[in-house]
């Protein structure tokens, strides 16, 4: 999840987060599997290819609105126009085979592939896909955001699909997001409404798997079934079956993916991944993500409303020391936008002052002579990296003087105290996870740090007008003037940290993956957090 990500959550994901697939660090014994594709609770079936995770699996099934956990089975069954490439750092031919601009950015002209069915037999034509996109863009849920410079779509020809934009954006990218960019055929329930349609366990992709189960509430929550029909074909060596097992303990995850239950484990804790690199039969990848940690101030309400506290609390963090206890799997943040991405600036660091915390709550009324303080913060439940920064900050507050109470909490129930309309409810800091939605720095500003009222991910509370205008100008600037839009990154990455202090990003984390090695041609793709996509890869010996 995203924060966990679900943004709809009903993004993530979801988010996202935020557990975001974190898995939690208690122990427990290996639980029988409730798969009928393993019976024996022998190795896995060599053509099943099974996911184990901390979290519930499907919150929404639409892929209109979806925006959480679902965004790693997602891209297995539903398709974008154009994908991610992480190490061209470009987008590539998807659904699309051909795209360009034109008029300055604001024209973009797409030619769909040939021959691409959906699971319903359907043929996709532009029709089709603008159907999709425009059913998307009325629901305005989930990452509907993406395709706010979008006019009109015209369908000049069956295979072509042009976007007239209000304003210059990078539709090629945005085509390429994880959430809410998917083509899809509206029409797979017949008469049925789309979204009751897939809400009972059926989809309407076109990717190479179609949903064969739903069992929410079981420990094997979804399994996925080979599209005999996939535009790509099934010559070669594929799995022919995707399960997605709920595995909320992480030391139980690990028994599971050593006795060959289960095929990759999403998170391991440091000490069983380090466990996990010299034990035979498993393989392990550590990959840079654009995933960070954030720790979000309640600028509005309380005693953080002092930005003196906020920057007290900000300054009262030991970045260094947190990310040295987590031992290789995260690194520290360089500001907002993490490396790889437009608008990373290597020069935002933040470091541990508890001299000038110190000064600052003294400033502030509070300390030996001044008034008591206490805070309140909320993180997810499960999450033991989080747990681990509740506890360091604690500890470095308590040096000050000031009390932290900090509350794990499930992230539907986090998230709703942060959205709560009673202003006395909500938290002082909210610590989250956040990711992009495609690669691209500007899904962090938009929705954590642009004003909105009522709050949805803005659980800052910021209100800010020079930096809506920053945030508002960024899709253009990313298309048109890069080296701008870079800048107006830097000013507002220093406006959240060091004017205002609006947040303190934590860490930015690594891909730490642990796998069976009989499985062949993993690649992690940090623009597809926690997401296997199972086609590219091939079961072994």
């Amino acid at each position: 999840m995203r924060g966990s990500k679900s943004r709809t959550l009903g993004a993530v994901i979801a988010v996202v987060t935020a557990s975001s697939l974190l898995a939690a660090c208690s122990g427990g014994a290996v639980k029988p599997s409730d798969s009928s594709a393993n019976p024996s609770g022998s190795a896995a079936v060599n053509d099943t290819f099974v996911y184990a995770q901390n979290l519930e699996v499907v919150t929404d099934w639409d892929p209109a609105t979806s925006y959480s956990n679902e965004g790693i089975v997602m891209p297995n069954v539903y398709e974008t126009l154009t994908r991610y490439n992480p190490a061209t750092q470009k987008v590539e031919p998807l659904l699309a085979t051909a795209w360009q601009q034109s008029n300055g950015g604001k024209t973009w002209t797409f030619t769909l592939r040939d021959g691409v069915k959906f699971h319903d037999g359907a043929v996709l034509d532009a029709a089709m896909a603008k159907a999709a996109l425009e059913r998307t863009i009325k629901l305005k849920g989930g990452a509907a955001y993406i395709w706010g410079a979008v006019k009109t779509i015209d369908t000049p020809s069956a295979n072509t699909l042009v976007f007239n934009l209000s304003y210059p954006a990078p539709i090629d990218l945005i085509s390429s997001s994880s959430y809410g960019a998917y083509i899809y055929d509206e029409k797979a329930g017949g008469t049925a409404d789309f979204k009751t349609f897939v809400a009972t366990g059926k989809d309407g992709g076109s990717g190479p798997y179609t949903v064969s189960l739903w069992d929410k509430g079981h420990e094997t929550e979804v399994k996925l079934a080979a599209y005999d029909g996939y535009w790509g074909g099934w010559t070669g060596t594929h799995y022919k079956n995707v399960e997605y097992r709920v595995v909320p303990e992480v030391t139980t995850a690990w028994q599971l993916l050593q006795s060959g239950q289960v095929s990759m484990v999403g998170r391991l804790n440091p000490q069983i991944f380090a466990q996990a690199q010299t034990t035979s039969g498993v393989a392990t990848s550590v990959t840079s993500s654009f995933q960070n940690l954030l720790a979000l101030y309640n600028t509005a309400t309380g005693p953080m409303a002092d930005v003196r506290v906020r920057k007290a609390v900000r300054d009262a963090i030991d970045y260094t020391g947190l990310v040295s206890a987590l031992k290789g799997s995260v690194v520290e943040a360089n500001g907002v936008v993490p490396k790889g991405l437009l608008g990373f600036n290597q020069n935002i660091v933040q470091k541990q002052n508890l001299v000038e915390a110190k000064a600052l709550l003294a400033a502030a009324g509070y300390g030996p002579n001044g008034n008591k303080l206490s805070l309140t913060m909320t993180y997810a439940e499960g999450d033991a990296d989080q747990q681990l920064f509740a506890t360091l900050l604690t500890s470095s507050l308590q040096q000050l003087g000031v009390e932290l109470k900090a509350t794990p909490l499930q992230w539907s129930a986090q998230w709703d105290r942060g959205k709560s309309a009673d202003t006395a409810k909500r938290q002082d800091i909210f610590v989250m996870y956040w990711y992009p939605d495609y690669a691209d720095a500007y899904t962090w500003f938009i929705n954590m740090f642009h004003s909105a009222n009522p709050p949805f991910f803005n659980l800052a509370y910021w209100n800010n007008t020079v930096a809506d205008k920053l945030i508002d100008s960024l899709p253009a600037l990313t298309a048109v003037t890069p080296p701008l839009a870079q800048a107006a990154y830097t000013t507002l990455q220093k406006m959240i940290i060091d004017q205002d202090a609006v947040a303190s990003v934590l860490y930015v984390q690594n891909y730490q993956r642990a796998y069976s090695s009989t499985v062949k041609n993993y690649v992690d793709n940090p623009a597809y957090p926690n997401v296997p996509f199972v086609y590219n890869m091939a079961p072994g010996a």
